[in-house]
């Protein structure tokens, strides 16, 4: 059932809106389950004896790996509070630290419960959501601080186990990646204003599940372009930087569909590209690499909608293209880059 705005305009209900923000999340929820197929069984078939033994060994070591997280993280970008004329203050490392070891410690007692990813990813989603907005009304760089500390511990926490269990716990810890680098409860809650069959929330649907697809055939294509290519941590086929990459092109998809229903270029403009600007030279991403991953996607796009769905996209593309194009950024490949290329 709808109802009217002031301007006589139809609104999806209270109700209605609870139900797209549901299945959007589901539908996001799922990719956990397509993409960790072997985890999932993994994690399955482990006893909640040995599940609960591995979380509590990393809850002890929680309190130590936040401060080394926060080392590393300073040390990374520190220089970019002048540089990019952040106000300082902003920048609360208590705040920062507090945040990030009561999300750890949610993830790693619902790893311990045997709570799926996909569950955790409901669960958690608004929390995750609540303390990405905290940190960027003022001023959306700040993410980039709390990102990274958030990125370091779980790296610090996954370096402490052996390969299987990395497995089993990596799937837990992508959930935080996902919801804090993306603005998901802020798309889920836009999309709930639309009418059910609008173009605009039918093309969301539609593309949704194929997130991860479309991101891990980009993410592979650049490697396979650029194998000698080596960023801050690593080469573009190292595991962490391969996620990493999986991650920022799945990003860049949720940032488009969020201009899209917003009908503004505002969150690429104002959140997406500060956000890159900080922090793809500080981690040694070419520029030509995210024009060659945006271009991608614009193939992918216009390969899996309509003509007419793809030019709801396509001014917020072309926008993406514009403030990433070599006169904004004319940075050349790297010399083995050309070559590999050739």
């Amino acid at each position: 059932m709808n109802t009217k705005d002031k301007r006589g305009n139809s609104q999806p209900s209270q109700t209605a809106k609870i139900a797209t923000v549901r299945k959007l999340s589901k539908l996001w929820a799922k990719k956990y389950v397509q993409q960790h197929s072997t985890s999932e069984k993994t994690w399955q078939s482990n006893s909640t004896g040995l599940r609960a033994v591995i979380a509590q060994r990393l809850l002890d070591s929680l309190r130590t790996v936040m401060i080394q997280a926060w080392t590393k993280t300073e040390a990374l970008l520190c220089q970019e509070i002048k540089r990019q004329g952040i106000n300082y203050r902003l920048i609360d490392p208590w705040q920062i630290t507090k945040d990030t070891y009561s999300v750890y410690e949610k993830v790693l007692l619902a790893y311990s419960d045997q709570v799926s990813p996909e569950r955790l990813c409901l669960f958690l989603s608004s929390d995750l959501g609540r303390i990405r907005q905290n940190y960027t009304t003022i001023d959306p760089r700040v993410i980039a601080f709390v990102s990274m500390q958030f990125h370091y511990s779980g790296q610090l926490l996954l370096k402490s186990l052996s390969p299987q269990e990395q497995a089993t716990v990596r799937v837990y810890f992508q959930v935080i990646d996902d919801c804090l680098y993306m603005p998901l409860q802020r798309l889920y809650k836009t999309a709930a204003n639309y009418d059910h069959q609008s173009l605009a929330l039918v093309s969301l649907r539609q593309l949704l599940p194929d997130q991860i697809l479309i991101a891990q055939q980009i993410a592979t294509r650049i490697s396979d372009l650029h194998p000698n290519y080596h960023c801050h941590s690593g080469s573009l086929v190292n595991p962490t930087v391969q996620a990493a990459s999986i991650r920022d092109v799945e990003m860049f998809q949720i940032y488009l569909w969020l201009c899209v229903l917003e009908r503004s270029i505002a969150p690429i403009q104002q959140e997406l590209f500060p956000l890159c600007v900080m922090l793809y030279p500080t981690l040694n991403v070419g520029w030509e690499l995210v024009r060659q991953m945006i271009h991608l996607l614009g193939l992918e796009f216009g390969k899996r909608l309509s003509r007419q769905q793809f030019a709801l996209v396509l001014p917020y593309f072309k926008v993406l293209w514009d403030m990433f194009s070599p006169e904004v950024f004319p940075e050349p490949l790297p010399v083995e880059m050309l070559e590999n290329s050739a």
